[in-house]
């Protein structure tokens, strides 16, 4: 019996040391730090206490099997289970437990003649998991993406594909402030989707644009799937195609899955699902989806954000000046709107502005975002109020920011059906 819960407590040992800290961090010729002491030297952890989800229940399981305490290990999966029947990976750790009364195990479900491919599925969302709890992420901080949220967007969602996961903040008063996170699944080949087909899943700045319902789409999505703005103004722009990119649930007689199993959506739990849909608006929450999230403290983000206000706010007073030139400087060199480059864009202007005596521009609910992957671009959408001599309208616009050597300038600019 000894042998088997060592053998145990072995395999949890190796697999929460690789995932709680690089080489560098655990100190050479002194002791192995225990996993539970490298997770109680992280002031963001949240405790394990009061009423645990099953994600906790199922990660405070494992460290139980580190420490030998097969009972109790036992006993918060049993937990788990009864929350939550249909957690296959639970019922993978529930097996694993009882099998060691019996025999020496060396790995999450090593059982004989288990299907390979949904073993090595559950093996790599119990990594994640853990990984959650082991490398906290750093809630004091800010994604640099979310730079501005109009007042009436009151959350925004950050994905990061790499650690399946997803995060929740709440707009209070201008600043992004964390709410929650929660296990994701998305593409069974990786992120940077080009095709249709291709079973991956985006990456960029979009919006939640509709949301359906259970009956609409059959068991396979959960309660409710809410469809994003995929392929966006810069994916089209990029030849990028495709549709159909959620964010769903899962069947009824399945928890979770696995965190690459999606042909391209981003799927959560249904009761994670039904705690998110309850915040989302359509048309107006954005969901920007990362591989890896870029964090920044306060200073940095007022920084960024009061950078790009300003070149916003000088591309509005120039065009009100009516002087063409220093209004089209503001526009790149490969710039785009539709049909026309900068050459036709520039040419329209001057025509236009032949025939006015005075313009004035006002722009409200603004939003700016910072886009995934391209530390040199934003994504900046507005309502324009505009009047001039002879005209006047108003629409919803949208701009693609991209610094050109060193400065600021729009590479896209149209209207947001």
């Amino acid at each position: 019996m000894g042998d088997t819960l060592r053998s145990v407590a072995k395999y949890c040992l190796l697999l929460i040391l690789a995932l709680a800290a690089p080489p560098a961090a655990i100190p050479m010729g002194g002791p192995v730090p225990r996993p539970l002491d490298l997770i109680a030297a992280s002031p963001s952890r949240p405790p394990f206490s009061g009423r645990l989800s099953p994600e906790s229940l199922l990660v405070k399981s494992l460290l139980e099997i580190q420490h030998a305490r097969m009972d109790k290990a036992l006993s918060d999966i049993n937990a788990v289970l009864r929350l939550n029947p249909n957690f296959k990976l639970a019922h993978l750790i529930k097996g694993d437990l009882l099998l060691a009364r019996a025999q020496a195990i060396t790995n999450l479900g090593n059982v004989p003649n288990a299907p390979a491919q949904q073993v090595a599925g559950l093996r790599d969302e119990a990594r994640v998991r853990l990984q959650r709890y082991l490398e906290q992420p750093p809630l004091n901080l800010i994604p640099r993406y979310l730079l501005q949220l109009q007042p009436q967007q009151k959350y925004a969602i950050v994905v990061d594909t790499s650690k399946s996961r997803l995060y929740l903040f709440k707009n209070q008063d201008g600043v992004p402030r964390y709410v929650a996170d929660y296990y994701v699944t998305s593409g069974k080949n990786g992120a940077e989707k080009v095709k249709e087909g291709d079973e991956r899943t985006p990456i960029g700045v979009y919006f939640v644009t509709s949301s359906l319902s259970k009956t609409q789409l059959g068991d396979f999505y959960g309660p409710e799937a809410f469809p994003i703005s995929y392929p966006n103004e810069w994916d089209k722009r990029m030849g990028r195609n495709g549709h159909g990119i959620w964010l769903h649930g899962t069947p009824g007689s399945t928890y979770s899955r696995p965190p690459r199993a999606s042909s391209g959506c981003v799927v959560l739990t249904n009761p994670d699902l039904n705690a998110l849909g309850k915040v989302l608006q359509i048309g107006l929450t954005p969901v920007i989806i990362s591989d890896g999230i870029d964090w920044i403290d306060a200073e940095e983000w007022r920084e960024q954000r009061k950078t790009l206000e300003h070149q916003l706010e000088t591309w509005r007073r120039d065009w009100e000046s009516m002087d063409t030139a220093r209004y089209l400087s503001h526009y790149a060199k490969d710039f785009r709107a539709g049909a026309q480059d900068l050459t036709q864009w520039a040419r329209q202007k001057r025509q236009v502005n032949e025939h006015k005596s005075w313009i004035k521009v006002n722009l409200s609910r603004v939003s700016i975002f910072g886009y995934p992957g391209k530390d040199d671009m934003a994504v900046v959408t507005f309502d324009q109020d505009y009047k001039s001599n002879n005209l006047s309208n108003q629409m919803r616009k949208r701009q693609y920011w991209k610094l050109e050597n060193h400065r600021w300038k729009i590479v896209y600019e149209g209207a947001v059906g």
